[in-house]
């Protein structure tokens, strides 16, 4: 069996100061072979944190267009026979500026953006992401739809901390779950 930490959202220094305290024990106790990094990291310090424990596989979020532009808008992996598709969910400029405007109408529209994901990714079998500061683990006509949630507290924020590990063999994603950070 094969475990991948998934964490996303660190904001740091951006809006918080550090990496919550039990980031990095959790994913050491775990074992974690990978580590997936969905967006909004904000400082290459992170990854570098990261990477002392396992290689860590980042794709670019919104905040992320300064210091961190090199990375890739999204990745598509395979770990253990099972296709992985990862970006943080924002899209371009205008996908962007649309989901705010819809955000402020409509609130938060799950359906719709799930199925944004699942257009990226259509070979996927999990398919993480970031973006909405929410925790989701849902499997969706057999895809596996996994937001680690945030895993820095905002200073201002209530959503609570969380990460995500994706336990999977040969071909099988045999257990997902979001871990509390608080």
């Amino acid at each position: 069996m094969l475990t991948i930490g998934v964490i996303a959202d660190t904001h740091i220094p951006d809006r918080a100061s550090h990496l919550h305290p039990h980031v990095l024990d959790i994913l050491r106790e775990a074992g974690v072979t990978a580590i997936l990094h969905a967006g909004d990291i904000c400082s290459p310090k992170v990854l570098d944190q990261l990477n002392a424990i396992a290689p860590v596989h980042a794709v670019q979020g919104n905040r992320d267009v300064w210091r961190l532009s090199h990375l890739p808008m999204n990745l598509s992996l395979e770990f253990e026979g099972v296709q992985i598709g990862m970006m943080h969910g924002h899209g371009g400029l205008v996908t962007y500026l649309s989901q705010k405007l819809s955000y402020f109408i409509a609130g938060y529209q799950v359906a719709k953006f799930q199925a944004s994901l699942r257009r990226e990714f259509p070979q996927a079998k999990v398919i993480v992401f970031g973006h909405t500061h929410r925790s989701e683990n849902t499997w969706s006509g057999g895809v596996l739809l996994f937001n680690p949630g945030p895993a820095s507290q905002f200073r201002w924020g209530r959503e609570p901390c969380s990460l995500g590990l994706l336990h999977l063999q040969a071909g099988e994603v045999l257990k997902s779950e979001i871990i509390p950070l608080d």
